[in-house]
């Protein structure tokens, strides 16, 4: 946990006194007389608190609070208060101060309130860290986007599934994305040094599996609709497992291979050896509040590819896009992304709704999507998104309530 305390008071006495108060509790004080003086040592990598006076000359405690937030706004601002101050007190409160404390306020009282400020800050530097770290080396974090817990489910089961040395099965509907889920398994193993090697299952030969494994050796092959493997190549396939192949065998599809075991189109043996792990992607209907997000990236993916200006994405937009069933997942998705990329974005906002969803439903999908990408373009500052929506705050947090959103989920 930090122990910085910044001190903004323009009584010298003040300063000394709270400053005393902080060092004899093992923390450490930085005193500064006014909000020039504070400013300067104020950024998002500040890993302390902030103990202000609401009354000072110029630039006071508000001032203070508000240009805080504007840099970063989990840094916890502690206001001090005069008797006469607390209605004002009060309303910073309600604009983001982590508390108050009316003066002359007693040690035990401050120290209070400034620790355990202390451990929310710290609290939100760690998850920072985290998210950094995750950001540079986590394929998962990198590579596989969405703000649902459908979302947040698979990246944690890609991971887990990545540090394993076993054959892993993909399942999903069409467009789903096994491919990616591969790669992203590929870069989080222990063989992610090694070659990856993609080859669709209804190509092989029995020559040309051997061949696509000596490849892969060392790293990992990846079978596309491995159900399509003819009977003699899924023989050739199940020996080479159990004689220990050196490179690891991921397989995806879009099949209820289940049934193909039952019917007897794909080798028994063969479905139990290539199943000793299992990934499912959910389809895009089940996270409809990643869609924006996903949709996002591909704009900007293809723009970048294309050398073209990203086109603005309107709530009009994103209405379109949610209101569809997207029986082409990913895929179709990246498409729709693709052509909006180029100019030719009409059929997202004549979309036909989802005919297995009421109106109420279809609505409320919307809104939260909308939420959730206000809060994503604002950092997570509530203001600001409220602002974009052209909502007031109330309004705004009693949506974010309704739909189980929280601001500090989409601050980075």
């Amino acid at each position: 946990m930090s122990t910085k305390v910044m001190i903004v008071d323009d009584e010298r006495d003040v300063r000394e006194a709270l400053g005393q108060t902080i060092e004899l509790a093992d923390l450490e004080p930085l005193r500064a007389g006014s909000f020039v003086e504070a400013k300067d040592q104020i950024s998002p990598t500040f890993d302390g608190v902030i103990v202000t006076d609401i009354r000072m000359p110029g630039r006071d405690g508000f001032h203070l609070l508000n240009y805080v937030h504007e840099i970063d706004p989990d840094l916890p601002v502690i206001l001090l208060t005069g008797e006469g101050d607390i209605p004002m007190a009060v309303k910073a409160m309600s604009e983001g101060a982590f508390g108050f404390l009316e003066k002359p306020c007693g040690a035990k009282d401050l120290l209070v309130v400034v620790k355990k400020a202390l451990k929310a800050r710290g609290l939100v530097m760690e998850n920072r860290r985290l998210k950094q770290e995750l950001d540079r080396g986590d394929a998962a974090a990198r590579m596989l986007f969405g703000v649902s817990q459908a979302a947040s489910n698979l990246r944690g089961r890609v991971r887990s599934v990545g540090r394993a040395n076993a054959e892993v099965l993909i399942t999903g509907e069409p467009g789903t994305g096994s491919p990616k889920i591969a790669e992203v398994i590929h870069l989080l193993s222990g063989g992610a040094s090694g070659p990856f090697v993609k080859r669709a299952a209804a190509q092989l030969s029995a020559d040309d599996l051997a061949e696509a494994m000596a490849e892969a050796e060392a790293g990992t092959l990846y079978l596309d609709e491995v159900t399509a493997l003819a009977p003699a190549v899924q023989f050739a396939l199940l020996e080479a497992l159990e004689a220990g192949a050196n490179a690891r065998v991921v397989s995806g599809t879009a099949r209820d291979i289940e049934a193909d075991v039952a019917d007897g189109h794909f080798s028994t043996d063969l479905f139990y050896r290539l199943d000793l792990m299992r990934v499912h992607v959910p389809a895009l209907r089940e996270r409809p509040e990643d869609i924006p997000v996903l949709f996002r990236h591909y704009v900007a993916q293809a723009c970048e590819q294309a050398n073209l200006p990203e086109p603005a994405i309107s709530s009009d937009v994103v209405a379109g896009l949610m209101a569809q069933d997207w029986p082409g997942n990913a895929r179709g998705l990246m498409n729709t992304a693709m052509r909006f990329a180029m100019g030719m974005g009409e059929e997202t906002l004549t979309a036909k709704p989802d005919e297995g969803l009421g109106l109420v439903e279809q609505l409320a999908q919307v809104e939260r999507s909308l939420l959730i990408e206000a809060l994503q373009r604002a950092q997570g500052r509530s203001g600001e998104a409220a602002e974009t929506l052209k909502l007031p705050r109330k309004t705004f947090y009693d949506k974010l309530a309704r739909h189980g959103l929280k601001p500090e989920s989409y601050r980075i």
